[in-house]
């Protein structure tokens, strides 16, 4: 049996390629970490991809800003039914819809254990936590494709209690593999309960996903800030107030919203490749945000950082930001007494509550960050769409499932 995928191609370049159909071992190839090659994998299951999505992550790569191989299958946000189970696997069965966790863990080890599956240490020889298709994660091949092996399947899938019902509301499930968890997961980390005012940096998916985890914790205010115009609008489509960068730093814009310029809590939803604020707002200024943040979170406040940052970029603007090194005025944040959330989010903590927020209509995450499904073969389109800003989330159908409904 056949099967195809998305391909990173070098810098700018994605391409949907014929590749091999998986199996119960890893093999040799584009990011495998030679420790992993051979690794058995009688814990896992393969799925079929319902749907898998574009992530900004993913854009880090395709832009030539890690130090990602030619030839990577890409792709970590994952939602599947069951078509083949390893001997070891007991509970998980054929025909299974389930949302696969984009960090991949063991459940065996002392980071598991405790809830720490984002920094498992049992799944990359290199260093704690793993995920599908992205560099120096161990090599685990990525679901950007029409099958995909799932390793520790017991543990690792989240299982869809009624298949119908999950159909039904695919658009909003597929998100639970990752962006919605994440923003969630910068919203606890910034501290939000209800009444708290917030504010977002960056209104991509992920801050809208942040966005919409701040509403759902109840907070008064969500303020989502951004340069592009057409992000800005579907922050305020689901009742977010909204500041424009291009026009100067937040606070002003956030005191004419608050009164005051400050808020209870901050998200950086944006990462590395952040620009300056303002007449900069042209150029690269890797720390931006996080200055920003510290600048206007309230004493003793909290800031959530789900916003990616890399230990390697080799476009950094100088050397220092080539090895994650960023001018951070850390010495503002001990001044004002801030906590600092950072890394990976752990999906498993959070899934199955969200996953039961969804079915049961208290949330509409597709709709939030405009679920937009396309083809397999219409994935580069969607890579270059996103990197252009479109204010949308792409779903790749490679099995027209969803199209199908």
């Amino acid at each position: 049996m056949g099967n195809k995928a998305v391909s990173y191609q070098g810098p700018g370049k994605v391409a949907v390629i014929d590749t091999d159909y998986p199996d119960f071992v890893l093999h040799d190839g584009p990011g495998v970490n030679p420790a992993n090659v051979g690794r058995r994998v009688d814990h896992g299951v393969i799925l079929k991809t319902v749907a898998t999505n574009i992530c900004g992550s993913d854009q880090h790569m395709v832009r030539g800003r890690t130090t990602a191989p030619e030839g990577l299958v890409l792709g970590h946000e994952i939602t599947g039914e069951v078509v083949e189970v390893g001997k070891d696997v007991e509970f998980i069965k054929v025909g299974d819809l389930v949302s696969v966790p984009f960090n991949i863990s063991c459940g065996r080890c002392r980071n598991c254990k405790i809830g720490n599956t984002h920094i498992c240490l049992n799944v990359n020889p290199d260093r704690p936590g793993s995920a599908y298709g992205y560099v120096d994660m161990g090599g685990w091949v990525g679901g950007q494709a029409e099958y995909v092996l799932v390793p520790y399947a017991d543990w690792n899938v989240l299982k869809f209690p009624d298949r119908d019902q999950a159909m039904e509301k695919i658009m909003d499930l597929t998100m639970l593999s990752d962006i919605f968890p994440t923003g969630y997961h910068g919203a606890v980390g910034a501290g939000v309960k209800p009444g708290s005012t917030v504010y977002v940096a960056g209104a991509g998916p992920v801050g809208l996903a942040a966005a919409t985890a701040a509403q759902l914790l109840g907070a008064a205010v969500v303020i989502v800030g951004d340069m592009n115009e057409g992000r800005l609008d579907q922050a305020r489509s689901f009742g977010c107030e909204t500041v424009d960068l291009t026009k100067g730093e937040p606070a002003d814009q956030i005191e004419q919203i608050l009164g005051v310029p400050e808020v209870d809590c901050a998200i950086d939803a944006v990462g590395f490749e952040a620009k300056g604020h303002g007449g900069d707002s042209s150029h690269e200024a890797p720390a931006t945000v996080l200055n920003s943040l510290m600048d206007i979170t309230m004493a003793g406040g909290s800031v959530g950082i789900p916003g990616l940052y890399v230990t390697g970029d080799p476009g950094g603007i100088d050397e220092a930001a080539k090895i994650g090194s960023l001018s951070m005025r850390f010495g503002l944040g001990w001044a004002r007494a801030l906590s600092f959330t950072t890394g990976q989010c752990p999906v498993m903590r959070y899934h199955r509550g969200l996953m039961q927020a969804i079915l049961n209509d208290k949330v509409t995450i597709a709709k939030n960050v405009n679920a937009t499904a396309i083809t397999l073969d219409e994935a580069p389109a969607g890579y270059a769409a996103f990197d252009q800003g479109a204010a949308q989330k792409f779903v790749l159908d490679p099995h027209g499932v969803i199209a199908g409904r």
